[in-house]
C-alpha cells in the first residue's frame, strides 16, 4: 500500500498533470497546439451557450469541466443527431433523456436538455466519486460499467477500462485531452487520485440501503466465510457481492482482498471481525460460490 501511495504521490509531483498509478498512467494524449486551438475555438464560436452550461452546472455544484463533455459530444452543436441516433449538445440517446422526463422533441433544446444532463451527472458522481468514471458511465451506460468493475473486480476506471467499448476509451481520452486544452486537467486527475486515496466508493447498494452509500475498505483473508459475514452484518449476500465485485476470484487466487463495506456497516464489522473469523473456521473456509 505504501508504495501505491508513494508512486501516485511522485507522478502527481512531476508533472501536475498526469496520475501514476501502479506503474500506469492517466494522462492526456493530445498536448499538441493544434489541438489545444481547435478546442478553444469551439468553445470561443459558443460563449452563450458555454456561459449557460457552466452557469447550470455551478448551481448544481458541479465544476465548470463537464461543459468539456457537450464540448466533445457535440461541439455543442443542438441540432446534431449520431448515427447511434443520439440528439442535441448532450447527446441525449432516447431511452436516457425518458429516465430524466426529458421529451424526445427537447433533447435538442438548449435550456431543458442542460438542466437534465446536471441531474444526470450529479446522480452519477454520487454513484461513482469521480469525473473520470462519470464521463466513461455517461458514454456507455451504467451496465457496462458494472459489467467491466465485475471483470476487473475493481471500481477505479485505470483497471477496469480495459472491459469497456473502444469508443468509451477513446471518448474518456478525448475528455482529458479537451480538459488539458482548457487548463483544467489537474483538477479531474487530482479529483481521480483523491477519490482512489480516500478509498471511497459509490456503487449500487441492495435492496433496502442507500443506492449511492459510501463504501470503506479493510483486509480480510480466505479463512473469512462471505457467507458468515453477510450473516454477522445482517444483509444480503448479493450485497456483498455488488460491493466487492471479483471478491470470489481475489480469495481465491491470492488468498486475501479487500473487502468495501457501508460506511455505518464498517464499525459492526470490525467489532466482530474475530467472531466472525472464529465462525467462518468451525463452518470450513469455503469461498461463497457465484
Amino acid at each position: 500500500m505504501k508504495t501505491v501511495f508513494k508512486t501516485i504521490f511522485t507522478g502527481l509531483l512531476l508533472a501536475g498533470t498526469f496520475v501514476t498509478v501502479n506503474g500506469q498512467f492517466l494522462a492526456a494524449s493530445d498536448t499538441s497546439e493544434s489541438s489545444v486551438k481547435k478546442y478553444n475555438n469551439i468553445i470561443n464560436a459558443n460563449k452563450e451557450i458555454v456561459e449557460f452550461i457552466e452557469y447550470s452546472l455551478v448551481q448544481k455544484g458541479l465544476p465548470r469541466h463537464l461543459r468539456n463533455l457537450a464540448l466533445i459530444e457535440s461541439h455543442f452543436n443542438r441540432n446534431i443527431t449520431s448515427g447511434a441516433g443520439a440528439v442535441g449538445i448532450w447527446q441525449f440517446m432516447t431511452s436516457h433523456a425518458n429516465q430524466y422526463g426529458l421529451t424526445e422533441q427537447n433533447r435538442t433544446d438548449v435550456y431543458k436538455s442542460t438542466k437534465t444532463a446536471v441531474i444526470s451527472l450529479a446522480n452519477l458522481y454520487r454513484k461513482y466519486g469521480d469525473w473520470i468514471t462519470v464521463v466513461a458511465a455517461y458514454n456507455c451506460g451504467e451496465g457496462n460499467i458494472a459489467k467491466a468493475m465485475q471483470n476487473a473486480g475493481s471500481t477505479q476506471y485505470h483497471v477496469f477500462s480495459k472491459y469497456l467499448p473502444g469508443e468509451t476509451i477513446n471518448h474518456v481520452k478525448k475528455y482529458l485531452n479537451a480538459c488539458y486544452a482548457t487548463g483544467e486537467l489537474e483538477s479531474v486527475l487530482n479529483n481521480y487520485n483523491s477519490s482512489r486515496l480516500n478509498k471511497i466508493f459509490f456503487t449500487e447498494g441492495g435492496s433496502g440501503r442507500n443506492s449511492a452509500a459510501p463504501l470503506q475498505e479493510t483486509e480480510i483473508n480466505a479463512g473469512f466465510n462471505l457467507d458468515v459475514i453477510a450473516d454477522e452484518l445482517d444483509v444480503e449476500m448479493n450485497e456483498i457481492l455488488a460491493w466487492n465485485p471479483g471478491i470470489v476470484e481475489e480469495l481465491q487466487k491470492k488468498g486475501e482482498s479487500p473487502l468495501y463495506l457501508p460506511t455505518d456497516l464498517m464499525p459492526d464489522f470490525l467489532l466482530k471481525k474475530n467472531k466472525i473469523l472464529s465462525r467462518s473456521i468451525k463452518q470450513g473456509s469455503r469461498v461463497q460460490q457465484q
